[in-house]
């Protein structure tokens, strides 16, 4: 694999062409290419990529987002630029030379074996992630923007937070099944809580080892619309984790998915129960409004990210 077709952001080009390495920042660009591409069930393809660096890629566990960067059509090279300002770089870059740039959640690093474990949902909707993966094999070159473990302090991009809850909810669509299988991976065994996964078909619900105490359920739409599965079964849990006594209802203004990004992550408080939400923006809108103004949990332990809106094209 080529190693010196992706300027790493810590390096800064100078002129005549010259680099100066910058100090480490908590991200940077990986030079990597693929592995191994094994399909795990219909829905779920999983990735392996290895580079001659990512010995150093931090493995910070849980729900932490990187960006894949791709080959452009009819290229086998990824280029991204260099330095810290370089997603306004790669966002000024005319569109035929704009490598495609898509986020996921990392799956599982192994540092000793230079590998990085990602998985990728098969949305069938024919953007430039899904034909990439379909045809995509081993030797095939590609870029992660991932967390440098040689940079001291927090690196950003990880959204479960639970501090003190003693119980917990997760709940989300395909989308957001590798993050919560990261998370149930990482919880310490005396968790107590239910996950619920909505996915598209029944054999794609995948083995996960989980704490004892968390209940894990898989809830295939079998061709329905999306949230058909999740929005009751997260009412059923919530009555069962909440209980069913009264509640102090708080009001909340509801954001318009189709023009904002459904986002909010809370720095939670030690609570009783602790929700995390993840998945298709407007089904996601409806389990917030659910749990904080119906159920009356406290909004400071309910963390809600619109990873897709139904209708549109996936974001960068």
């Amino acid at each position: 694999m080529s190693t010196d077709r992706v300027l790493k952001p810590q390096e800064q080009t100078l002129r005549g062409g010259a680099t100066q390495t910058l100090p480490p920042a908590p991200w940077r660009v990986f030079a990597v290419e693929v592995r191994a591409a094994r399909r795990l069930s219909p829905s779920f393809l999983r990735i392996t990529f290895t580079g001659p660096d990512l010995d150093r890629f931090a493995d910070n566990g849980y729900d932490q987002r990187i960006k894949l960067a791709l080959p452009l059509p009819g290229q086998n090279v990824v280029h991204l630029p260099g330095g810290p300002d370089w997603y306004a770089q790669w966002r000024a870059l005319p569109e035929d030379r704009r490598c495609p740039l898509r986020t996921y959640t990392v799956r599982a690093v192994r540092p000793h074996l230079a590998e990085v474990d990602v998985d990728l949902v098969l949305h069938g909707d024919g953007g430039p992630a899904s034909q990439w993966a379909r045809r995509v094999r081993p030797g095939d070159e590609a870029a992660l923007l991932g967390p440098d473990a040689a940079y001291p302090g927090e690196h950003g991009g990880a959204e479960f937070r639970p501090r003190d809850a003693g119980r917990l909810l997760l709940a989300g669509d395909e989308t957001a099944v590798p993050a919560i299988c990261a998370i149930l991976e990482r919880l310490p065994l005396d968790a107590r809580g239910q996950a619920l996964l909505e996915v598209p078909e029944p054999a794609d619900a995948l083995a996960v080892p989980a704490p004892p105490g968390v209940d894990v359920a898989w809830l295939p739409r079998r061709g329905g619309r999306h949230g058909s599965r999740l929005l009751p079964a997260v009412a059923e849990a919530a009555a069962r984790l909440l209980g069913t006594g009264p509640a102090v209802r708080e009001p909340i203004t509801d954001v318009d998915v189709d023009r904002e990004i459904l986002w909010e992550v809370p720095a939670a408080l030690p609570t009783p129960v602790y929700a995390w939400l993840a998945g298709e923006a407007g089904v996601i809108r409806a389990l917030r409004r659910h749990l904080v103004a119906e159920r009356g949990m406290d909004r400071r332990a309910v963390a809600f990210m619109g990873y897709w809106r139904l209708g549109q094209a996936t974001p960068s």
